[in-house]
């Protein structure tokens, strides 16, 4: 840690780092500001909150007087979500000046004074963050009053749509698993949210569920058939779809066309192929129906590359292109990272909306408010390994992220 922390402004003498005096600075530091570390603990081997107090203490080291925070908290518990605050406070009380770029309104309401309302590229307000209520900033925000409380009537739970059992998937490193005798089920009528600090073998289960990745042990059942080793498309044959966590990556062909993204999954099945060749016409007419439905918006229509869309009219594309398929198990992972309030409160209401009509929806997500928000059971994994199977409605954020942290594990699910 103390090599990342003076990497760029080490002292030297004689060619040799002078390591003794920076220790000194840093661990005094350290204690004035709260940010307790292990100056000789290796990053690899510490939490992400641990790794952004090194970040914090970087600015301070270079005698910074302006810090510029860019979505510190995405990867936090809420425990470590709170110091970071404090901190904050703290720094600003000494004559710090804070540039605090985030889209948690929570956050912004907790720590800022004034606050700069981007929207398309350009200033849309400024406004005093004591005198401004959290709706009028989203509504400045994405152009209209975006509704935060998401209905969801009380479903009957119907069958189970997929199951795991004690999944196990190798990691790279000997003697370590990146999932760890995994075992839980998804039923129709409900979102089960996957729920931890990012890191903790979320990617790995869900690269395993979707046939991205194999699996070293254990089974997964999609609609009461083995799916354990089955490919990708045949899972999808069976109802699966996928919202994937890195929409550039996964979910879109960046180069090709919006109308051509939209039948990624069906190009070869009529009425988009008929004896071997693509029929543009019906592709077209398809593209036109998902573009109006799911209000996708893009310059040129179907003939928009994806590239050149935002990041919430591609995700909205992956939406519903997964969505159209009527699967019986909609996978989403993180599915509103970096997009704006306007283009959350949208993907909230199409989950919910899945589970509305008795699809079976399992949610990945790290922002705590979601997973409070929508979900209707929640599993924390840590370190690989389920600790945990919660009922939002009897849960603070606070206890989640107990959970998430290790720090507490659910009954039945303690260490042999």
């Amino acid at each position: 840690m103390l090599e990342n922390i003076v990497l760029g402004v080490e002292s030297t003498r004689r060619g040799f780092l002078e390591m003794k005096d920076a220790r000194d600075q840093v661990m005094e530091l350290s204690g004035r500001y709260h940010l307790k570390i292990d100056p000789d603990a290796l990053i690899s081997d510490i939490t992400v909150g641990m790794q952004q107090r090194v970040e914090i203490l970087k600015m301070l080291y270079r005698q910074n007087e302006i810090l510029i925070f860019d979505e510190p908290t995405a990867v936090l518990t809420p425990q470590e979500i709170h110091e970071l605050m404090k901190i904050m406070r703290e720094l600003v009380e000494e004559g710090k000046s804070i540039l605090f770029i985030t889209h948690k309104l929570n956050e912004i309401k907790e720590v800022a004074n004034r606050c700069t309302i981007l929207r398309k590229g350009k200033k849309v307000a400024t406004v005093s963050v004591q005198d401004t209520s959290k709706e009028e900033m989203s509504r400045l925000m994405v152009g209209r009053t975006v509704n935060f409380n998401i209905e969801k009537p009380e479903m009957t739970l119907g069958q189970e749509v997929l199951r795991v059992e004690n999944l196990v998937v190798k990691s790279i490193h000997p003697g370590k698993n990146d999932v760890d005798d995994v075992t839980f089920s998804v039923r129709e009528g409900e979102i089960v949210c996957i729920a931890g600090i990012d890191g903790n073998g979320q990617s790995p289960l869900i690269y395993a569920l979707t046939g991205l990745l194999p699996v070293d042990s254990g089974r997964i059942v999609i609609m009461e058939q083995e799916a354990t080793k089955m490919p990708t498309k045949k899972r999808y044959q069976l109802g699966m779809a996928h919202i994937p966590e890195d929409r550039h990556k996964h979910g879109l062909v960046l180069d090709y066309r919006l109308d051509e993204n939209l039948i990624l999954q069906n190009y070869d099945h009529e009425p988009f192929s008929a004896k071997g060749f693509l029929q543009f016409e019906s592709i077209h007419q398809y593209a036109d129906k998902l573009i109006q439905q799911y209000d996708i918006r893009s310059a040129l229509g179907g003939e928009t590359p994806a590239r050149s869309m935002s990041g919430g009219n591609q995700q909205k594309a992956i939406l519903a292109r997964e969505i159209d398929r009527n699967p019986e198990l909609l996978i989403a992972v993180q599915p509103t990272r970096g997009l704006d309030v306007g283009a959350i409160e949208y993907i909230h209401q199409q989950l919910v909306a899945q589970r509305n009509e008795g699809k079976a929806v399992l949610l990945v997500s790290l922002e705590l408010d979601e997973v409070m928000d929508i979900s209707d059971r929640i599993i924390v994994i840590y370190e690989g390994r389920l600790v945990a199977n919660l009922n939002p409605a009897e849960l603070s954020i606070e206890e989640l992220g107990l959970y998430m942290s290790g720090s507490k594990v659910g009954v039945g699910y303690e260490r042999k």
